[in-house]
């Protein structure tokens, strides 16, 4: 009697549900608890919550959380009930959620190690579960976080795409800029991948967008036109992908120089590669002293590295005007430059520029989409990789998407 009623009271169970036996194996290791419905206790569809008859009862089993080091189970004998408005359904019972193998309580548990843990593989361990278990609480975890997420007005949007697996594959993130929070993810870098959001936005909402910074991506600049209005003064191409572009056409000077001046027996660029694509702003005095002496020697690369600090000073203009005023004169002096790679980085800008211009007179910067792209990564490396898309994404929704995520019940 004494087992029963603690295990009463650790389950916070109430009429009509009880314990109703109490089976300890030591050999194995095991607590099985057996709980029961009191004789005649009004059942209840599900789905409406009107009594029903009952139809039958099936046997089911839950796993709980540990019990002094014994694994404990749930059995119950479950009712189900016949409803003309719904057909046959199993009751609700108040420890676990529908189709659970796991009680409220151990799925809670579990989602708080991954939270803090993060590696599925460690938490089984921990939790003296299956990696597959620990899995499918996660998926649970996320789609139920998914169903309560309510629609929120986001006015700045972060788009870019991640690595999933092999180098050319890849999913697409939607990242709410106020919050950090991951609102979107989907397969592939496609019009598919970012045009499924927009499509589950009212028309309010996209009324409500003021930015979407993205890279300069064909297919998101052309999705983003089909469903947000004015979006040809709201797609920002940021600071952070100009950035990039400019330093591997660098970097592409660089390694032509380096070649053709080894070919000569100079190898006076030999490990300097970190030199020329550090921010200048970043270097230490003595690196500082380093850079002065390579632009007195006129390299070429020396010179493509002048017309790409020159293009991030352009930046603190936040005038359209003035912005397009410094970009044209940036574009003629790169035209002119004889340096293939940055006159081919200046077309690119020069399609664009009308996005850049953008982004400089709405300060929006995708500094927020590449921090959470670094936290996608670190739980992919975490996880040893995905081989299966759907668990990446589940991860990243887990892990970034702001969702509330434990079992509505807790028993």
């Amino acid at each position: 009697m004494q087992d029963r009623d603690l295990y009463n009271q650790i389950l916070g169970l109430r009429k009509p549900w009880s314990v109703l036996d109490v089976d300890l194996d030591a050999m194995a290791g095991q607590v099985t608890l057996t709980i029961g419905l009191a004789a005649g206790a009004e059942l209840a569809c599900p789905d409406c919550e009107k009594a029903r008859p009952r139809y039958d009862a099936r046997l089911r089993r839950w796993r709980h959380l540990d019990t002094c080091q014994f694994q404990t189970i749930l059995e119950a004998d479950v009712p189900r009930v016949e409803c003309p408005e719904h057909g046959v359904k199993q009751v609700r019972v108040p420890w676990a959620e529908p189709g659970s193998r796991f009680t409220a309580l151990m799925e809670a548990v579990v989602i708080d190690w991954l939270r803090a843990m993060g590696a599925i593989s460690a938490v089984a361990k921990q939790m003296r579960l299956s990696w597959g278990e620990v899995d499918s609480i996660m998926a649970r975890a996320v789609k139920r976080g998914l169903a309560r997420r309510q629609r929120v007005r986001v006015e700045c949007l972060g788009v870019d795409e991640t690595s999933f697996q092999r180098r050319h594959e890849y999913v697409t993130i939607v990242t709410d800029f106020a919050t950090g929070t991951v609102l979107h993810v989907a397969d592939d870098r496609k019009r598919e991948s970012l045009a499924s959001y927009f499509r589950s936005l009212s028309r309010h909402q996209l009324e409500a967008i003021e930015s979407v910074a993205m890279d300069m991506w064909g297919a998101f600049i052309a999705v983003t036109r089909e469903f947000v209005p004015d979006a040809d003064r709201k797609i920002a191409f940021d600071k952070f992908h100009v950035a990039q572009h400019l330093g591997d056409a660098l970097d592409r000077v660089r390694r032509e120089e380096h070649r053709k001046l080894l070919e000569e027996g100079n190898d006076v660029l030999k490990g300097s590669k970190f030199l020329w694509l550090s921010n200048s702003g970043n270097l230490d005095p003595a690196q500082a002293l380093a850079m002065d002496a390579f632009q007195n020697m006129n390299l070429r690369t020396g010179r493509a590295w002048a017309l790409k600090e020159s293009a991030m000073c352009i930046w603190h203009y936040v005038s359209r005007s003035c912005a397009k005023t410094e970009w044209a004169a940036w574009l003629s002096k790169a035209m002119r430059s004889r340096l293939e790679p940055m006159k081919k980085v200046a077309r690119m800008i020069r399609t664009h520029l009308w996005g850049i211009v953008n982004a400089m007179a709405l300060r929006t910067t995708n500094a927020g989409s590449e921090s959470v792209n670094a936290k996608v990564q670190r739980i992919k490396r975490t996880a040893c990789g995905f081989r299966n898309r759907e668990r990446f994404r589940n991860a990243i929704y887990f892990h970034l998407g702001g969702l509330e995520l434990h079992p509505a019940v807790s028993g």
